[in-house]
C-alpha cells in the first residue's frame, strides 16, 4: 500500500520538488510527480505542493514542517519507486 493513500501529518506545511524537466537523471522524479501529485492534493487539499523545473537542476525534494524545520533528500538518478521510498522517509 502506498504511503500517499492517506492524509499526511498536520505538522507538514509544504512539499517542494526541484528537478530538470528533460534530464535523464530526473526521469524518476518526474514520473513520481506525474503519478502521485493528484493523490497527494486530493487527500491534502490545503497542503502546498510546489514543483520547480529548471534546466540542469539536480532532483531533490524538500519538506517544511511546523516551527520552520526543513528537511530534504536527493533524488538524482533514482527510479520512481525509489523516489517514492525516499519521499516517504522524508515525510515521516
Amino acid at each position: 500500500m502506498s504511503s500517499f493513500s492517506k492524509a499526511l501529518s498536520p505538522a507538514l506545511r509544504e512539499i517542494r520538488f526541484l528537478f530538470c524537466q528533460s534530464g535523464a537523471a530526473s526521469a524518476g522524479t518526474r514520473e513520481f510527480v506525474l503519478a502521485r501529485y493528484n493523490t497527494i492534493k486530493k487527500l491534502n487539499p490545503d497542503l502546498p505542493v510546489l514543483i520547480r523545473e529548471a534546466q540542469g537542476t539536480p532532483a531533490r525534494a524538500f519538506a517544511r514542517f511546523e516551527r520552520g524545520v526543513e528537511k530534504h533528500v536527493e533524488l538524482e538518478g533514482l527510479s520512481a519507486k525509489d523516489v517514492e521510498s525516499k519521499v516517504t522517509q522524508l515525510l515521516s
